[in-house]
């Protein structure tokens, strides 16, 4: 088995916020998708587990998501560590992305903070040949960071991506967080916030709305329309 894009998430919604669009146009251009739920994100003032794998599953079949897995380790304790290594590696293996997408490594939240990490980690640990993981050694190609960050950070991305078409998606997948956002009052500002930051990143590309993403690596160009993008 073999998917274009994993994308890696501490928590359900973290994905969305920082490239919900990025991934309703990734799907819509036929790509695959498999989005990865480190935590269940519980527990927060007006949800539980059951309550935000419903609202996962209906924020997914907004983006078009067919592919979305919960890692199941616990939330407020995510770290990383060898046997998380081990677990997320071995999803690696399975489905042998082409490119991981994983969140932003400076951030207020341990949690995303640890997913950034351990994503990394785990890349590495998914090509060991001798190992007691499950499946065939395997490693993903580039990673790109999305921001989804608790801390006002000075975002310098290496590349915008034109959601414009995909703005109004991302919002109403962010709407069936229903627990995280319009049922807790000081999370709705979130919805006007993206608007704003989404937008400005657009501007900067030269589109309507756009979002941020960073990679450490050198980007390969091989294509003369990169030339002429905006």
């Amino acid at each position: 088995m073999s998917v274009d894009c994993m994308v890696i998430a501490s928590h359900p919604d973290d994905a969305e916020i920082g490239m919900g669009g990025t991934i309703a146009a990734l799907v819509a251009s036929g790509k695959s998708v498999l989005l990865v739920d480190l935590t269940d994100g519980e527990p927060t003032p007006f949800g539980s587990a059951e309550i935000r794998a419903t609202e996962s599953q209906a924020a997914s079949a907004v983006l078009g998501l067919t592919q979305r897995i919960n890692l199941g380790l616990t939330n407020r304790e995510l770290f990383d560590g060898v046997e998380s290594r081990k677990r997320l590696a071995e999803l690696m293996r399975e489905y042998r992305p082409k490119v991981l997408f994983t969140q932003y490594w400076d951030d207020a939240h341990p949690d995303h903070i640890q997913a950034a990490a351990l994503s990394i980690a785990s890349r590495f640990y998914s090509k060991f040949v001798k190992s007691d993981m499950k499946g065939e050694a395997f490693y993903p190609g580039k990673v790109f960071y999305y921001f989804s960050t608790h801390m006002r950070v000075r975002q310098e991305p290496s590349f915008v991506y034109d959601i414009s078409e995909y703005f109004q998606k991302k919002i109403e997948a962010l709407k069936c967080y229903h627990s995280q956002f319009t049922a807790n009052p000081k999370n709705q500002v979130v919805f006007e916030m993206l608007q704003t930051e989404n937008a400005y990143w657009g501007m900067q590309a030269g589109a309507r709305y756009g979002e941020p993403f960073v990679c450490k690596e050198i980007l390969k160009a091989s294509n003369g329309d990169i030339f002429f993008n905006g």
